[in-house]
This record gives C-alpha cells, sequence and structure tokens, in this order.
C-alpha cells in the first residue's frame, strides 16, 4: 500500500464515498486475525516510512471485547507525535475490512523497547540510511554519556561520531560517518 507521510492512503484514494460498506457483526467477527494483522503490515510510520507499526513493535495486540475491535498500542516514547497518525490509520485499516466498531487503546506498560524492533525492521532502518539501535547492553558507559559504537548506514564503518543526542526526531540521534563524512540517524536504544 502506497502510503503519503501526511497521513493519508494513497492506494485505496479514501475519500467518504470509497469507504468500504460495514459488515454485519456476526461477519466482521468471522474476520481470522491473522488477516487484520496481514492488513495492518500496511500502516507505516510517518517518520520512518518502510516500518509497518508491526515492525516497529507498536502494535501490541488485537482483539474482541464485545462488539469492539480493540487494537492495542504502545508508544514508542511519550509524547511521540506519529502516534495520532498511527491511531487514525490503524482504525481506516480496519475499518477497510468492513469491521464497523474499531477502538484503539493504548498500553503504557510494559514501555516500549528497541528490542520489540524486528530484526527485519532493524535492516530496513539500516537500508533506508538510519542506523538501527544496537542490541541491549549491560556497559555502564553509555549511562555515563559515552557513545555506542554505531554503524555507519552509508559505508558500513564503525568509525563514527555523536554530532548530536537530538536528532530528527526524539527517538533518534544526529551522527556522522568519521570515513564518508556522512551525516545520519541513530536510532537509539530505549
Amino acid at each position: 500500500m502506497e502510503y503519503n507521510p501526511v497521513g493519508e492512503f494513497i492506494g485505496n484514494n479514501l475519500i467518504g464515498s470509497d469507504k468500504v460498506q460495514a459488515l454485519s457483526l456476526e461477519d466482521a467477527k468471522a474476520i481470522p486475525l491473522a488477516e487484520i494483522h496481514a492488513a495492518l503490515d500496511g500502516v507505516v510510520d510517518p517518520e520512518i516510512p518502510v516500518l509497518s507499526v508491526k515492525e516497529l513493535g507498536v502494535l501490541r495486540d488485537l482483539a474482541w471485547e464485545g462488539d469492539e475491535m480493540v487494537v492495542t498500542i504502545t508508544p514508542t516514547y511519550s509524547g511521540c507525535p506519529a502516534m495520532s497518525n498511527f491511531e487514525d490509520d490503524i482504525k481506516l485499516c480496519v475499518e477497510q475490512l468492513g469491521i464497523p466498531n474499531v477502538r484503539i487503546a493504548t498500553r503504557l506498560s510494559p514501555a516500549w523497547s528497541s528490542d520489540w524492533l524486528t530484526p527485519e525492521a532493524k535492516a530496513k532502518l539500516l537500508d533506508y540510511g538510519i542506523a538501527p539501535p544496537l542490541e541491549a547492553t549491560t556497559s555502564k558507559k553509555v549511562l555515563l554519556g559515552e557513545s555506542p559504537e554505531v554503524i555507519c548506514p552509508n559505508c558500513r564503518s564503525k568509525n563514527t561520531s555523536e554530532v548530536s543526542r537530538h536528532g530528527s526526531t526524539a527517538c533518534k540521534a544526529l551522527y556522522q560517518c568519521d570515513d564518508c563524512q556522512e551525516p545520519f540517524d541513530y536510532f537509539k536504544c530505549i
């Protein structure tokens, strides 16, 4: 599904007259959860459009509660500006399957962790030009302000330097490769 970072699904050209007719509750409940999960693979992060909400680890659960399909998500961090886009796009996506009553629930505990990124998501980040978060570490050096050893997504060098702890979004830091001189974002370990 082609995605416009403004938050609209272009491929479906969704306007009021294009919306799918809602199914009966019985028919909606007959849709396998796997089919809903598969549809949600098309909902991407507006800040990192190569990652779906599933790959990012934001999508936590799908369940019927009475006559509502409840989609549970966890923000990557408090105040993440993409969350309202996620909520709108997820709701629209599920409604496009004909499910009439969709509610988005936010789960704050446990807090999102960069460990929830799938290996495929980390590879996509690297190919997109964002250094993926490193594996969890027990090194106290990071707590004391020393930068982790981050790989340049352009030339794959480990000879990189942190330019700023604050990158293009709060979940990223700005780095520069000391070999190819390219600046790049590093997706922080959270």
